[in-house]
């Protein structure tokens, strides 16, 4: 997927780089389970997160959990700047 930047600052998980830091704005709800697990792993709107690693896979604190999740997983993360 190639990286989407939007007007409102909206951008997949998957499309910032190491070291950024922001927080969740959404789960697109077109995955079903997916949006399940991920909220039970903490990922909800609002959490803040920052991106330790990009490749080979994604991996991201989300508030003080550290996952680590496919890059097809990372793309239905949609996140936003954080306000500092």
């Amino acid at each position: 997927m190639p990286a989407v930047f939007r007007s409102d600052g909206l951008r997949p998980l998957s499309a910032v780089p190491a070291g950024w830091r922001g927080v969740v704005d959404h789960v697109r709800q077109d995955q079903g389970d997916r949006v399940d697990r991920l909220g039970a792993l903490g990922v909800t709107p609002g959490a803040p997160v920052t991106v330790l690693q990009t490749f080979p896979g994604i991996v991201f604190l989300c508030d003080q959990t550290e996952l680590a999740i496919e890059r097809s997983v990372a793309d239905v993360i949609l996140v936003k700047p954080a306000q500092d």
